[in-house]
């Protein structure tokens, strides 16, 4: 697709000349999800697992007035350096490319420019969603609108436990997302593979998933498909631990007066420090799976 706006790395526009399978991945866990060089170590090492499944990475951020479909190592140290990277989601396209400002992407922005590309897999670490007492605040995700629109299957550990995850499938069934979980009945939920809620659905394997995409899409069903993929359990961090301290992590982010899309990357960090490094941990392992199966279902689904 010819778009002024994309700038597509050379590798990438082959593979979409040849269709060959590609993952997408986010920018925003390098600039605002972990601390240099930890971030840049695990971007290389997830785009090392999509390559190990048979897929190409596509790392996705917005730079010089282009949104850049594959970036280079010394991009991504860039981004994973640079202080004043914003952190862009839909709402902030237009403003961060026509200022020509360095941004790193959300999962709805890498969603959508992946869309505008032609590419059907994203990897992520876990999706937004409805947040706790978004009765009172609104506060929900575009993510999930994003899902509701864009034809591309997203492949993460589930909802991040900071959400209400009940509510975040309550919305992603109104909104007619199919979710799948990978392996197991019980919906993860970021850090533990377990979230207390059954998953929608259960596949256990990445054909079938692939099959399950394709046909929404042949169908004329617009929107995502929800891929859940859970922790391994030698990674996991208890979930009474991480509760108490998302609990602790909350109550602080109203006591500073957090607000908007500052919330996630304060409460992500507050569990990183003090969660005495598991959650940073579990947070490698878990996006390094979903690279992994990422593409594994890329591979099938561009074989079907």
């Amino acid at each position: 697709m010819q778009n002024k706006y994309l700038d597509i790395h050379p590798e990438i526009e082959q593979a979409l000349i040849d269709n060959k399978p590609i993952v997408a991945l986010e920018s925003t866990i390098i600039s605002h999800g972990m601390p240099w060089p930890k971030n840049v170590e695990t971007a290389l090492a997830v785009e090392d697992a999509v390559r190990k499944s048979g897929a190409i990475p596509a790392t996705i951020a917005i730079f010089n007035g282009k949104c850049k479909i594959g970036l280079s190592q010394k991009e991504l140290e860039f981004f994973g350096q640079e202080k004043n990277v914003w952190k862009v989601s839909l709402r902030d396209m237009p403003f961060v490319i026509s200022q020509k400002l360095p941004g790193a992407t959300t999962v709805a922005a890498t969603m959508r420019i992946a869309s505008m590309a032609g590419i059907k897999v994203f990897a992520t670490g876990g999706i937004g969603g409805v947040h706790r007492n978004a009765q009172q605040t609104m506060d929900i995700s575009a993510d999930l609108t994003e899902m509701s629109n864009t034809d591309v299957a997203v492949i993460s550990a589930g909802v991040k436990s900071i959400l209400d995850i009940g509510l975040t499938l309550e919305y992603l069934e109104t909104k007619g997302i199919p979710v799948v979980t990978f392996g197991q009945d019980e919906f993860p939920s970021f850090y533990s593979s377990k979230s207390g809620f059954k998953s929608p659905l259960r596949l256990d394997d990445v054909h079938a998933i692939a099959q399950i995409c394709k046909t929404k899409w042949e169908l004329g069903l617009h929107g995502a498909v929800l891929i859940s993929n859970p922790l391994p359990s030698d990674k996991e961090v208890d979930s009474e631990v991480i509760e108490n301290i998302i609990s602790n992590a909350l109550s602080e982010a109203d006591r500073k007066n957090i607000k908007g899309k500052e919330v996630t990357p304060f409460l992500l960090k507050y569990i990183a420090e003090n969660s005495k490094g598991e959650s940073l941990e579990a947070n490698i392992a878990l996006i390094l799976s979903n690279a992994s199966l990422a593409g594994k279902i890329a591979t099938a689904l561009y074989s079907i």
